[in-house]
């Protein structure tokens, strides 16, 4: 798994899998974009709009895909 912050787009990222995206899932209401590879699993996540994220004191809460510690 790995973790970054990219600050030119205020954006976390998070990678759980080191895949290629086929798909992503944007949920307006969490401000979350949701990445699948092409068997339709997780292999990522970005929270947009980080330090609003933070500031707002949102809980993410993140069930992780089986095989990723």
């Amino acid at each position: 798994m790995r973790i970054r912050y990219v600050p030119e787009t205020d954006t976390l990222l998070i990678d759980f899998k080191d895949e290629p995206v086929a798909d992503s899932e944007f949920i307006e209401e969490l401000g979350v974009v949701i990445d699948y590879n092409k068997r339709g699993e997780v292999v990522g996540l970005e929270i947009l709009d980080w330090k609003e994220f933070q500031k707002e004191g949102k809980e993410l809460n993140i069930a992780l895909p089986s095989g990723i510690s």
